[in-house]
């Protein structure tokens, strides 16, 4: 069966927000419940595996957290789980309780059936295994094909992600020429290899349209590339002290590129005086904020203001778009980690919309 467009159109738009996570947890978080949505499944988890080939840390959805707490500990990666693991290849399966490695559920355990597990690689070694279950009917080729296009597309999320850890760890002024190379050769390979393995992916169908949409997904990782190219040559003439406001003006271009959007960009307050932390949140929030309003307003009118006044940092980010009912629509994962990211950071978080309305984001960090 061929690949839907519509479905294909949304996996990119999927791939799109788990690049533009800020942090890890909210990275592997957004995998899972894509995957859920893409997929139709009833349940979804995302295993990292440590060391020695178990699980280390179990992510979940479509369990409550009651139900879990009964469950007991999360599984270590036996059974079906260490399968994937094993051969390091997707496994899809109608029942779980016929497959040779199945060896049941612990007590109070919600019943399984079926099954899709796709490895999650970053870089050149399996960081974790996804893993979705109960999806009506079962799961099909189609399916596998998209999880496994995510899974690419997250495995390099994860891995860049990782590099930039390390590289905020070094002494950047020192260290500058070593970073742009670690940047070349780790990330700008691994979006190479998600661009070929996404080629590969479109031989898979005959619809005409949906290579269409693939190749035009290949020209954004192309042009990912290039942008990467740019900051490499602008690391290495970087000077000493940030330029916090240009460099926001900058990510709100680049996000707005692929949507033939520029929006407007208004900065009140010296942002240089941001320490470390508040900093770090505060290209979170404004990515974050403003990928969403691209994505979900339908409109090319969208204004990203920011203001420091010392004590605090206010984000607020509106668009004249479509707007939406918060008493009928779930919140989606991107308002969902605004949200916490601005609890965790000791702030508030306020959305204001109404259907045909617009809407408008609001987040304030305190400084001190």
């Amino acid at each position: 069966m061929q690949m839907a467009t519509e479905r294909l159109s949304k996996l990119f738009d999927a791939a799109a927000q788990v690049a533009g996570q800020g942090d890890l947890r909210a990275l592997l978080r957004t995998i899972v419940e894509t995957a859920i949505e893409l997929t139709g499944a009833g349940y979804g988890a995302l295993g990292i595996l440590g060391s020695h080939g178990t699980l280390v840390e179990f992510l979940w959805s479509g369990i409550d957290h009651e139900t879990a707490a009964r469950i007991g500990p999360p599984p270590r990666g036996h059974g079906v789980l260490g399968t994937i693991t094993r051969i390091g290849k997707t496994v899809r399966i109608d029942r779980i309780r016929d497959h040779s490695d199945s060896v049941g559920f612990p007590e109070n355990h919600p019943p399984m059936d079926t099954f899709l597990g796709v490895p999650v690689r970053a870089g050149d070694r399996v960081f974790g295994n996804l893993y979705l279950t109960n999806k009506p009917g079962g799961f099909v080729e189609q399916d596998e094909t998209m999880v496994e296009a995510l899974a690419l597309v997250g495995g390099a999320a994860v891995s860049t992600m990782q590099l930039q850890d390390r590289l905020r760890r070094l002494a950047v002024v020192e260290d500058r020429e070593r970073i742009a190379r670690d940047v070349h050769d780790e990330i700008i390979q691994d979006l190479f290899a998600v661009g070929l393995s996404l080629q590969g992916l479109s031989l898979r169908t005959g619809d005409s349209e949906v290579r269409a949409d693939i190749e035009a997904s290949v020209r954004r990782l192309d042009a990912s590339i290039a942008a990467l190219r740019r900051f490499i040559f602008d690391l290495r003439r970087m000077p000493d002290v940030r330029d916090i406001e240009g460099e926001l003006i900058e990510l709100v271009e680049e996000l707005g590129e692929p949507y033939g959007c520029t929006p407007e960009v208004s900065v009140a307050g010296d942002l240089n005086m941001l320490n470390d932390a508040a900093t770090a949140a505060l290209f979170h929030i404004v990515k974050e904020s403003t990928s969403n309003a691209l994505r979900h307003a339908d409109t090319d009118e969208i204004a990203v203001n920011v203001l420091s006044d010392g004590k605090s940092v206010v984000v607020q980010v509106a668009d004249n778009g479509v707007g939406f009912d918060p008493a009928s629509v779930e919140r989606g994962m991107g308002l969902e980690n605004l949200r916490v990211r601005a609890e965790e950071f000791g702030g508030t978080f306020e959305v204001q919309t109404a259907v045909g309305r617009g809407t408008t984001v609001r987040v304030e960090l305190p400084l001190t």
